[in-house]
């Protein structure tokens, strides 16, 4: 495989592109690790996390891929690799 030199802005565009993945599997990998689905809020789902001991809020959109930012934020709260 031949590597080609791209400035670091556009090789972290490629990489988080390929670590999207739907809700539908992010709530997969949770209920895996431990998490649960605690209570409804107004516009998302709150989660708790045992391994962290926090809540945190997930999308109701099963079928929308969740973006990088989202993806490590739920990360971060949950203590579940994505």
């Amino acid at each position: 495989m031949i590597f080609k030199y791209y400035p670091n802005d556009y090789l972290c565009r490629v990489l988080v592109y390929k670590n999207r993945m739907k809700y539908a599997e992010i709530e997969k990998k949770l209920k895996k690790a431990g998490c649960y689905w605690v209570r409804d809020g107004k516009k998302h789902p709150w989660w708790y996390s045992p391994i962290t001991g926090l809540e945190f809020q997930l999308s109701r959109h099963k079928s929308q891929e969740a973006k990088f930012g989202t993806m490590k934020s739920i990360s971060k709260d949950s203590g579940v690799n994505l």
